[in-house]
């Protein structure tokens, strides 16, 4: 079966990019130079593989869909050096995806993420973030905004915390449905990634952190100290330099992490974090 042939799969969230002025402002983007490790999360039909393979002569993708797997092999082999790994992304250690390839160095994300399992992508990469340079993803508009809300906004919430904790985030451009096929009912975005430096993240326990701040934003009418009642007294949230009474859209990336790290350090413990 040939890429054009291939019916997308609802189930698996499949919205394959067709816009050629799209795909080309994603390359610009990206900008890969010479001796990089791109790989792209879910190629779909390869509106972005091949131009990527093109420009950079090197490529390794991520597919689940084995129907894909045989098209994209073929077509690729025309365009540059293709290494596919059928597997599901949330299974993949990019720590070691790198070994016995002839490239040096961190790697380069890229993909037009499932929009039914783009938010546990995103947390399954953050875990790796110390083997990843940088991300170019295609989301969902409303997750990109999300995403990069400052806080006081009504989009700023526990996604936006947990993602500018470990990376920079910059929303690059808006893509509307058209630019997909079959289109999806929402806009989308492209949006950059960039891991800060470990040493800059400054959080000593990443689980507990994940507890500590989906319990602060589980009900978030309530002001921290209640939010938090049940794991510590508003004198530990003021010693973080939180004013208790504050909600936690009010509270910034950098005040959670202290509160994070002095509630560790106090053996103060939020239940188990649900799935964003």
């Amino acid at each position: 079966m040939s890429l054009e042939a291939h019916r997308h799969k609802k189930q698996l969230g499949q919205h394959f990019l067709s816009s050629p002025g799209v795909v080309e402002k994603i390359v610009r983007a990206i900008d890969p130079k010479p001796g990089e490790f791109l790989v792209e999360i879910g190629p779909g039909a390869g509106a972005l593989t091949f131009p990527l393979l093109r420009a950079h002569g090197e490529l390794t993708v991520i597919e689940f869909d084995r129907d894909l797997i045989g098209p994209l092999a073929i077509e690729g082999a025309k365009h540059g050096r293709l290494t596919i790994v059928h597997r599901d992304v949330l299974q993949v250690d990019f720590g070691r995806l790198g070994q016995g390839h002839d490239v040096e160095g961190p790697l380069r994300l890229v993909g037009n993420l499932p929009y039914n399992i783009s938010t546990p992508i995103l947390f399954h990469v953050m875990e790796h973030a110390e083997a990843v340079k940088d991300m170019h993803f295609m989301l969902q508009k409303e997750v990109v905004d999300r995403m990069a809300a400052a806080p006081g906004s009504k989009t700023y919430g526990r996604l936006s915390v947990m993602l500018q904790a470990v990376c920079r985030v910059t929303p690059l451009f808006d893509v509307p449905p058209g630019a997909f096929t079959p289109p999806p009912k929402v806009d989308s975005a492209v949006v950059r990634l960039v891991p800060r430096p470990p040493a800059e993240v400054g959080v000593k326990d990443a689980r507990h952190f994940a507890r500590t701040v989906a319990a602060a934003f589980s009900q978030r009418r309530k002001t921290l100290r209640n939010a938090l009642a049940p794991v510590c007294g508003p004198e530990a949230i003021r010693a973080a330099g939180i004013d208790p009474g504050a909600r936690a859209e009010q509270v910034p990336v950098q005040a959670f992490i202290t509160l994070s790290n002095q509630l560790s350090e106090a053996g103060l413990s939020p239940p188990e974090a649900a799935p964003l």
